[in-house]
């Protein structure tokens, strides 16, 4: 069982599920969820994660000339900054830290963010690495999602990892 936040998706500080098939508890939350939903239902849940995605902090905006990067696996325009945190210890444990930057004319693409951001911000480097390259399929999504699109997602997913593996590797 999973811990709902205010928002009414699974909490990222919950550890009761997830662990077992590389997922965090809150990206292993989300995808129950997406799961018990309806195709048609799981496209307006995809959507509420657009809805909820906050935005970056101005210290990262491309217009202060801050760290945001492009995906450039999207089709549509999103950029992206990962931040782990400093630390003396090499063993994966520092939180990494997720911002997103798309336009409201892209819901598809923010969901997919909002849904990166909820399941892995704050967790342990160790845990954003481990995640699975697959998390897109397991949104059961495929029919209503074009598999371009599905790409972005793994693109943002690649990318997040690359970054953590860059920092920690510093």
């Amino acid at each position: 069982m999973t811990v709902a936040d205010t928002s009414g998706h699974a909490a990222a500080g919950d550890t009761t599920a997830g662990k077992e098939d590389g997922l965090s508890a809150a990206l292993a939350g989300i995808v129950e969820e997406f799961g018990a939903l309806a195709q048609r239902n799981r496209l307006e849940l995809l959507l509420d994660f657009s809805r909820d995605l906050p935005a970056p902090p101005d210290r990262l905006t491309r217009d202060a000339g801050g760290a945001l990067e492009r995906v450039a696996e999207c089709q549509s325009p999103i950029y992206l900054a990962v931040e782990v945190e400093a630390g003396e210890t090499g063993d994966g444990s520092r939180p990494v830290h997720l911002f997103f930057d798309a336009p409201a004319e892209a819901p598809t693409t923010r969901g997919f963010a909002g849904i990166l951001r909820e399941g892995l911000d704050g967790r342990p480097a160790s845990e954003v690495l481990g995640t699975p390259n697959d998390v897109p399929d397991r949104l059961g999504l495929a029919a209503a999602i074009s598999p371009l699109r599905l790409r972005g997602m793994a693109g943002m997913l690649g990318r997040i990892k690359r970054r953590v593996r860059e920092d920690l590797a510093a």
